[in-house]
């Protein structure tokens, strides 16, 4: 006889030996072999019942997405030419000469391992499903209910490792892996558009800071009352900076009534988000010769190098008429490196967007474009409402959003989840069929 020990449950009763062990805790204690006998006492069962009915109703809420996705004929057609491609990668790894090639094999395999690894962790834990489900028509009642908790548990672990799968499956952005440039430009409604754009420059600035991201400040041109007509920052982090943040451009409304309004009444202002990928140099090279570089005085309020040394730099891309500035630092040369950096974020961008604009599909995503034009939230002080038209998300408690930190971090993974999910009913319409 073999004595199995764990926390919750302790073997006692006598079952047949053609149980086997699934673990060495509550969830796993399911184990056998034929001919013998082992005993179990599952002194925890009592508490199965309730955990159960926990466990299944949480599960019930997502299954019907990610199960329902995953199960669709054409994810399963995807899934198995990915799989093909995978091995057919490996073998060609081995034969290639040609270090182009290699190089686009080697990343083409970097590409697909973690699916393919996820796809093969799938068929073990679906395996290990059936395996436990067996157990369900033991006559031991007792065994049943633990069986009951180790198979909703089983089934959380296959949802989960499904939802990973189709996360993959999402065609990724070849700018996702970029850190970016983010401009913020105060629209229609005056003064008051540019306090609520300083606003939203310093919730974007602490929300770096709460993801652990750099901040750097290129350019930043303020208002007489303290606001802000225009500014951009660079954003770097060690992770898809660009991929978390780039559907944060639009424009952004704000209602509320302003500090200078004695009647109180309700004012509508805009702001516009840009996020520009921030290119390499393999990604994106310039021609010296086709920058006009001009320098001038700073302008601005105080500052010792302001109006007394040409420190202020203006770049011009000439084949395309974009220009850039900067006249944050009182180096020449720094202000040259900054204004090079938003110019190479502005020209960057704009072959992307030609790029995908000669692609794109007929049906766009409903998520939009992100372009300036497109307003994409509102922020209703009155009602202490924030809304996404994109995703038509509500939170509440704009104190709390304007904090930069987790009810900001929730609206993101919240577009970014509906985002990924309609691009992969786009891949699947597209899938041709067998």
């Amino acid at each position: 006889m073999t004595l199995f020990r764990s926390v919750r449950a302790i073997i006692t009763t006598v079952v047949p030996r053609r149980w086997i062990t699934v673990s060495l805790s509550l969830r796993q204690c399911l184990v056998t072999h034929r001919n013998r006998h082992v005993s179990v006492n599952l002194r925890s069962a009592v508490h199965l019942p309730g955990q159960v009915a926990r466990l299944s109703r949480a599960f019930n809420s997502d299954v019907l997405a990610a199960g329902h996705l995953f199960a669709k004929d054409s994810v399963q057609d995807l899934l198995k030419k990915l799989e093909t491609e995978y091995s057919d990668c490996l073998e060609q790894v081995n034969t290639v000469n040609q270090d182009a090639q290699l190089k686009v094999l080697r990343r083409r395999i970097a590409d697909l391992s973690p699916l393919v690894t996820y796809f093969k962790q799938l068929r073990g834990k679906e395996q290990e499903l059936q395996e436990i489900e067996a157990l369900l028509h033991d006559d031991n009642p007792e065994l049943r209910k633990l069986a009951e908790a180790e198979r909703l548990e089983c089934q959380h672990q296959l949802l989960d490792l499904k939802k990973k799968i189709i996360t993959l499956l999402v065609p990724a952005h070849e700018a996702d892996d970029s850190d970016l440039v983010m401009e913020v430009t105060a629209g229609i409604g005056g003064q008051e558009a540019m306090l609520f754009t300083a606003e939203m420059f310093d919730m974007y600035q602490s929300y770096a800071s709460f993801k652990k991201w750099s901040f750097e400040i290129l350019e930043y041109y303020p208002s007489e009352l303290g606001g802000l007509r225009h500014a951009a920052a660079s954003i770097s982090g060690q992770h898809e900076v660009y991929k978390h943040l780039k559907y944060e451009g639009g424009v952004h409304r704000v209602q509320r009534v302003p500090k200078t309004e004695k009647q109180g009444r309700i004012h509508t202002s805009t702001m516009t988000v840009a996020i520009l990928p921030q290119p390499s140099e393999i990604d994106l090279t310039i021609n010296p010769k086709d920058l006009r570089i001009e320098t001038k005085r700073a302008s601005g309020a105080g500052g010792q190098h302001v109006n007394t040394t040409d420190s202020a730099v203006r770049i011009v891309h000439i084949p395309t008429g974009v220009v850039s500035e900067c006249q944050q630092e009182r180096s020449q040369i720094k202000n040259k490196e900054k204004a090079l950096k938003v110019l190479r974020a502005r020209l960057y961008s704009m072959k992307l967007e030609e790029e995908m604009n000669k692609r794109q599909s007929v049906r766009k995503m409903q998520v939009g474009t992100k372009g300036r034009s497109e307003k994409i939230r509102t922020y209703n002080f009155p009602q202490d409402r924030i809304t996404d038209h994109r995703v038509n998300k509500t939170v509440h408690d704009i104190k709390g959003f304007l904090l930069g930190e987790d009810l900001l971090d929730e609206m993101i993974q919240s577009i970014r989840e509906y985002t990924d999910h309609e691009m992969l009913k786009e891949l699947l319409e597209n899938i041709p069929a067998q």
